[in-house]
C-alpha cells in the first residue's frame, strides 16, 4: 500500500475581468485590497467583491461539446480541496500568507445572459457559488493554500 498525502486545499486558479457578467481570465496572481476586493477586477468596490467556486463543482455540470474552465463562471478564485460545506455567512477564509476574507453571501441568481447557463442549461454559480469581502490583504498566486479559520457551522 502507497503512503499518500492527502489533498491540501489551494487556490487553483484565480481570474479576474474588467466588465461585469463576462467570463474572467486565468491570471497568476492578484493583489487582494482590504474592503475592495480584487484589483483590475470589474467588481472591486462591489458589494460582492471577490467570489469563490470549488474546481469540485465543475464535474456536476453536463456540458456536452462545451469546455468550461476555472474563470467561466466569473468566480475569482477557483479553489482545490476545500470543504465548501463548512461555509456559512460570517466564516473567515484565510489565503496565502496574509489574506483573510470573511463570507458574506452564499449561492446567488443566475444571469439569464449567463454563457454557461445559455450553452448548458444550468450554472452552479447560484448554489455553490460563496461571496466575500477581504478583511486583510495582499498578494495571491495560484497554488497558495487555503483554510477555513472560523465558521460558525461545525
Amino acid at each position: 500500500m502507497k503512503n499518500e498525502i492527502p489533498p491540501r486545499p489551494c487556490i487553483y486558479r484565480l481570474s479576474i475581468s474588467t466588465h461585469i457578467g463576462e467570463k474572467k481570465e486565468n491570471v497568476p496572481s492578484v493583489k487582494v485590497v482590504v474592503g475592495k476586493g480584487i484589483e483590475g477586477d470589474a467588481h472591486f468596490g462591489s458589494d460582492r467583491p471577490v467570489s469563490l467556486l470549488p474546481y469540485e463543482s465543475f464535474s456536476k455540470m453536463d456540458a456536452g461539446q462545451i469546455q468550461i474552465d476555472p474563470g467561466d463562471f466569473a468566480e475569482n478564485i477557483t479553489t482545490r480541496d476545500l470543504d465548501f460545506s463548512k461555509l456559512v455567512v460570517g466564516s473567515r477564509i484565510a489565503l496565502g500568507d496574509t489574506v483573510v476574507l470573511e463570507v458574506i453571501q452564499i449561492g446567488k441568481e443566475c444571469h439569464n445572459d449567463c454563457v454557461i447557463k445559455q450553452a448548458v442549461g444550468d450554472c452552479i454559480m447560484p448554489l455553490e457559488g460563496v461571496f466575500a469581502r477581504p478583511l486583510a490583504g495582499g498578494q495571491l498566486r495560484e497554488g497558495d493554500p487555503i483554510k477555513i479559520i472560523h465558521s460558525l457551522k461545525e
